[in-house]
């Protein structure tokens, strides 16, 4: 392009690079609803749940916070995200280990910026991952998983991609997420620990990718810095368990021996966001303090999800699609291939155009597999299960005993739109 008279070229690698994923169909669910068309959102994975009242009344109470901090985060709430870990995921954690961000989202691209190595990313992987690695320029290696492996990487493939490299030892570093996005599924504690011992084995460094631990439908998260806790990070934040994603507070928490990498993305902290916004630390304090208001918030929450997660394998099981029952998060990562030939007679060759003619013909709008790491040919989808609200499905749990199962009618009274929806893409691929 040109700008009074002087060529101006766009940086090569963001060149070609498209808008999130996530936002984009976001976005266009909201400009067709405006056109007047009927939309279900399944595409952008925001929690539906409002965030819990004692951290709403901190962030009310400290509103008139307005002084810089710290760059690595303040004192009290690095505190509190270090006990967060002893607690939750019995790590060792230490407050000076913490770091604080605007978003996990950013802290994982300062992580990148400052690491040296290589990415590794099983797939299929969160749609942001990638294009991070790409806008910095990193060498990125994909990992394919398989639906026969519940789309989670095994200790042995890992093992078997690492064995046929080059340089078996070359610095690098693996990002795991569970509960998963885009799959919904988590990691049982004997599978981590086979992972644990592999990446110790091949000096593999890991990102472990936690932001929905506290969404793992059953509870019982475990971390896999319990049993490789010298080489792993952990992400954490308030987006998807505590509902805030607007509030764009992410955490990540390191060893001691990895201090050297804190250090260095505090520095690029220190040149970019600063500080995260004052009122907002002073809020997360309580919200990683946690207390019996938030646990209680989070059962009704899980079974929510639970319930409702099940429903919907359910109906598109039912329909032939291969998709595993969700175990985390609000996910689900389907196989539209049993009905491959049928799709191909309508002119659907891949994820693209499967998503795009499910939205045209149906009005529900999902995200194509290729957006996180799939092959482009594969008729794969996730669908995000979030598109109900959420305080209504909440107070009305809160009106039933957490030992009592949620009634039948539940889901068609409290989530009618998404069950909806699930009916529709079962209806459509019949």
């Amino acid at each position: 392009m040109s700008i009074n008279g002087k060529n101006i070229s766009l940086n090569m690698n963001v060149r070609g690079l498209k808008p999130s994923a996530t936002l984009a169909i976001n976005e266009r669910c909201n400009e067709m609803r405006r056109a007047g068309k009927t939309v279900y959102k399944l595409g952008l994975g925001q929690s539906p749940f409002p965030v819990p009242e004692p951290i709403v009344e901190a962030l009310r109470h400290h509103a008139p916070e307005k002084d810089y901090l710290p760059v690595k985060g303040l004192l009290d709430l690095c505190e509190a995200v270090a006990d967060f870990h002893r607690r939750k995921d019995h790590v060792n954690a230490s407050p000076d280990g913490v770091l604080i961000g605007p978003g996990s989202k950013e802290l994982m691209f300062l992580l990148q910026l400052v690491y040296y190595g290589e990415i590794l990313l099983p797939t299929p992987c969160w749609v942001s991952y990638m294009p991070q690695a790409q806008i910095i320029g990193r060498n990125v290696k994909l990992i394919h998983t398989t639906y026969e492996e519940r789309w989670r990487i095994t200790a042995e493939r890992m093992v078997d991609y690492l064995e046929q490299e080059d340089d078996t030892y070359r610095p690098r570093l693996m990002i795991l997420n569970y509960p998963g996005n885009p799959d919904g599924d988590t990691y049982t504690m004997e599978e981590l620990q086979r992972i644990a011992e592999a990446a110790r084995e091949y000096e593999i460094l890991l990102l472990s990718d936690e932001i929905y631990g506290q969404l793992a439908h059953r509870g019982g998260h475990f971390s896999i810095a319990r049993f490789y806790p010298e080489g792993t990070i952990i992400s954490s934040g308030l987006s998807k368990w505590c509902g805030a994603g607007g509030w764009r507070l992410g955490t990540f928490t390191f060893p001691k021996n990895l201090s050297w990498l804190m250090d260095a993305m505090a520095v690029a902290a220190s040149e970019t966001f600063t500080s995260v916004s004052a009122p907002i630390q002073y809020a997360a304090v309580h919200a990683f303090r946690g207390g019996r208001k938030i646990e209680e918030y989070l059962s009704h929450v899980r079974r929510i999800l639970h319930k409702l997660g099940m429903e919907c394998a359910h109906i598109l099981q039912g329909a032939g699609i291969r998709v595993h029952n969700p175990n985390g998060a609000f996910y689900l990562f389907a196989d539209f291939s049993p009905h491959a030939d049928l799709l191909r007679e309508t002119g659907i060759h891949d994820s693209r155009e499967l998503s795009e003619r499910l939205l045209l013909d149906t009005g529900v709008a999902i995200l194509p597999g290729v957006d996180f790491g799939r092959p482009p040919d594969e008729l794969t989808a996730r669908l995000a299960y979030v598109n109900f609200d959420g305080a209504e499905a909440l107070a009305a749990s809160e009106g039933i005993p957490l030992d009592a199962p949620l009634p039948d009618d539940f889901l068609s009274v409290h989530c009618a739109d998404t069950i909806e929806a699930m009916d529709r893409i079962a209806d459509w691929i019949q």
